[in-house]
């Protein structure tokens, strides 16, 4: 049932296997280890479960482990240092291979830490969350939030190997399920009509962790960035489309402070607004942005932004967003269901009608 793609970008192209049961094989492993030297870093909520089965899968390689705290409040340069700290008490040298045996923040903070360790050492993502599964693993985006805004350090730099197991995902609380399917309806609605079309059929047994849809989903929405990241690695380009709902989910990660809301929930709220403003545009019909937001409720996403957070917190969070160009916002904008447009010119009355609709977003 495994299925495998592959990232190709030349000589640093890698394979992302997808499937379930993956996790103790070390033949999917091993050829992607460069030396002897192995740190699996994880977090307090993913190692009881699955350490152990990864680490005997390296037997007869010096393997050290680093077991961090949870959450997106640690996605920093403190806890960053911490990989530094292990790596330099164990005398990891330039030939070692990093592990990243968790969700979005191991596998972001993991792998900005192999990319600056003695300028660069291998690494490999074994995703545990369905949104790191179908997005953070896959395309090199390595980093740490700060507290102006999320993710503003951190490197290009792409894995050896991608691991995906869907087995896993029968541990994960429901609500990071969710989260998880927020990135699944982005890749539909981002280029991919067909499978936007599959969601609105499969939604319930995606969220019932049937195998075989759990397994189609993550390979269909991992062949779609892989698509995008071959093309535009360095989102000079197309890659910025992957970012739909992300400029105002970030400021709603950002607003509440980061982990308040999962990504996903923010990112879905954020698509919410995204299909509103597209509407208010003339750029997609409003029944179209209805449908989208129709499915997210489905998935058992919020489509409600917090209270707390006005207008004038949007524009002020947004203005430190990595999509800032020339100090104008650029939104990720539906241009009809299954096609998205990179627009930076915004009517500035459209944009604060979407920021003040709350419960009428999109809604005629």
């Amino acid at each position: 049932m495994m299925k495998t793609l592959t990232l190709n970008l030349g000589e640093r192209s890698y394979p992302i296997h997808i499937g379930p049961g993956l996790l103790g094989q070390s033949d999917l492993l091993r050829p992607h280890i460069k030396g002897r030297q192995v740190l699996i870093v994880s977090n307090e909520v993913v190692a009881p479960l699955y350490l152990e089965q990864v680490r005997d899968s390296l037997e007869g390689l010096q393997v050290d482990t680093l077991v961090l705290p949870d959450g997106e409040h640690t996605k920093n340069l403190q806890t960053l240092s911490r990989i530094y700290d292990k790596l330099l008490e164990s005398r990891h040298e330039r030939s070692t291979t990093l592990i990243a045996l968790g969700g979005g923040v191991i596998g972001d903070i993991t792998g900005f830490a192999a990319a600056s360790y003695q300028r660069g050492v291998h690494f490999i993502q074994i995703p545990t969350t369905l949104l790191s599964q179908v997005d953070s693993s896959v395309g090199g985006k390595t980093g740490v939030n700060h507290p102006l805004g999320k993710n503003m350090i951190g490197a290009f730099y792409q894995p050896r190997c991608v691991l995906a197991d869907t087995r896993v995902l029968d541990s994960l609380p429901l609500r990071e399920l969710q989260a998880g399917l927020a990135e699944v309806i982005k890749y539909g609605l981002i280029d991919n009509l067909r499978f936007f079309e599959w969601l609105e059929s499969n939604i319930e047994g995606l969220l019932a962790r049937d195998q075989a849809l759990l397994t189609e989903a993550v390979h269909e929405s991992c062949a779609d960035k892989a698509r995008v990241v071959a093309a535009d690695e360095k989102e000079g380009g197309v890659r910025a489309l992957l970012n739909l709902g992300h400029t105002f989910g970030h400021a709603i990660e950002n607003g509440l402070g980061y982990g308040v809301w999962l990504h996903g929930e923010a990112v879905a709220t954020g698509m919410v607004m995204a299909a509103d403003l597209s509407a208010r545009m003339g750029m997609v019909s409003w029944e179209e942005a209805a449908r989208a937001k129709a499915l997210i409720v489905r998935a058992g996403l919020p489509v409600l932004p917090p209270d707390s957070l006005s207008a004038d917190d949007y524009l002020r969070l947004m203005a430190f967003d990595k999509k800032v160009v020339s100090g104008k916002i650029r939104f990720i904008l539906m241009q009809g269901l299954g096609h998205t447009v990179i627009e930076s010119e915004i009517d500035a009355g459209l944009l604060r009608q979407t920021l003040e609709a709350k419960e009428e977003l999109c809604r005629s």
